[in-house]
């Protein structure tokens, strides 16, 4: 009853970017499940077109629609989609997302991944105190 409640409180606004990113991360997460990195990667690169029509909004809105949509979602949502998500958000509301995917040897010898956002110095989305520690993968932007 109080996230109902918390969830009428909420501006109209609010409740719109709420709703379109928790489909959004839905679709993302579809997208990880039923199709090649490569071919997602295309149609996130196509829906990641700036839209001068939508009312600007920080970038710290977008990480918060994307918090309340993961605890939302069954199962939550990983690291590479939430971060893909607000690569699709930012782009769309006008800001310059990079998308950095990292590994690392983990303690037990096998390899870990982790996925985040960054844009202007500054990661959004994503943050671990031991970034240092992942060797960032080359660009994807090309793909």
């Amino acid at each position: 009853m109080k996230r109902l409640f918390k969830l009428l409180q909420l501006t109209n606004s609010d409740r719109q970017l709420l709703w379109k990113t928790f489909v959004l991360l839905g679709l993302v997460r579809l997208g990880m499940r039923l199709l090649s990195f490569n071919t997602l990667r295309k149609l996130i690169n196509k829906l990641s077109k700036p839209n001068p029509r939508l009312e600007q909004i920080s970038f710290n809105k977008i990480v918060w629609a994307i918090d309340a949509s993961t605890r939302y979602t069954p199962g939550g949502a990983k690291c590479l989609a939430r971060a893909l998500t607000c690569q699709v958000l930012m782009t769309r509301y006008g800001y310059a997302p990079e998308l950095r995917i990292g590994v690392m040897k983990g303690e037990a010898g096998n390899l870990e991944a982790h996925a985040w956002i960054e844009t202007q110095g500054k990661v959004v989305i994503g943050y671990l105190p031991d970034l240092s520690r992942f060797t960032l993968l080359p660009s994807l932007s090309g793909i």
